[in-house]
């Protein structure tokens, strides 16, 4: 990526940063009702006295935070271009397309550690809680790798909103709603029903959540004893998991965002408001 790139890529950033700044306001609800949603969630182990249920459902909502807003930043960002007024200038402006979305998903990415930071923060105003012996390094490792698959079905579900300005939004939700059901992430995929688990293979979440669990020392925990965290090397299955699914995500993502560009510029779908 050449000087000229990188000043493109910063200038999107820059752009996402200057309209989360207009709409400070909507950052509020809706960080605060991610930290009222995972605090309800979480106390539900706190309910039960059973400190690692509370640590499963902890590591789940706070890993299912960073996911989905980096999901949905990115799937929803051409929806915000047309409720700006913006998406024709941008689809015209001297930039790759490649450029473009790239800054889109590297701001997705830095304003999902941000939100994961204040749902982590106003948890611990809620439940006790200890990550002391935990793997925290490996689990970043296992965030920023499982980005690039769900950056590459971000950029798959953005396309929704080009075909229908009027039920795109809405049909990236739904699969939101699908990811977060089959992924495990608040119960083990064995509680499915046996035609829906193979589905859960598909899903990024499944194995992001799989790694995080083992890294956090879920699984080897003995009340009243601190956490034993796995080392990275256990977890090398599912991080080449998510490393392949991010190789082919992003470039496929890319594909098809591309041709539903052309076929929207072709048939005039781009000046569609609703």
């Amino acid at each position: 990526m050449n000087a000229s790139a990188i000043r493109q890529t910063w200038a999107f950033v820059y752009r996402d940063h200057q309209l989360t700044k207009r709409y400070w306001s909507w950052v509020v609800v809706f960080a605060f009702y991610a930290l009222v949603n995972s605090a309800s969630v979480t106390l539900i182990g706190v309910a039960a006295h059973d400190t690692r249920l509370t640590l499963t459902l902890t590591i789940g909502v706070l890993l299912w935070t960073f996911l989905s807003v980096l999901f949905n930043e990115i799937a929803m960002s051409i929806a915000y271009e047309r409720w700006e007024g913006t998406l024709e200038y941008t689809f015209m402006a001297p930039a790759s397309r490649f450029v473009h979305l790239f800054g889109v998903s590297l701001y997705a990415m830095l304003y999902s550690f941000f939100r994961v930071a204040v749902v982590l923060a106003g948890l611990f105003v809620f439940i006790d809680l200890s990550f002391r012996g935990a793997n925290l390094f490996g689990i970043l490792i296992v965030l920023l790798v499982s980005s690039l698959a769900f950056m590459g079905l971000g950029l798959i579900a953005a396309t929704l909103p080009v075909f229908s300005p009027e039920r795109g939004a809405e049909a990236t939700n739904i699969l939101q709603g699908v990811l977060l059901l089959v992924s495990g992430i608040y119960y083990p995929v064995s509680v499915l029903p046996k035609w829906i688990q193979p589905v859960s293979w598909l899903s990024p979440a499944t194995y992001a959540l799989s790694a995080c669990r083992k890294l956090m020392g879920i699984e080897t925990f003995v009340p009243g004893q601190p956490l034993h965290g796995a080392p990275l090397l256990a977890v090398m299955p599912d991080l080449l998991r998510l490393l392949i699914m991010g190789i082919v995500l992003i470039p496929v993502g890319l594909w098809i965002f591309g041709r539903v560009e052309h076929w929207a510029k072709k048939t005039g779908k781009l000046k569609r408001t609703g």
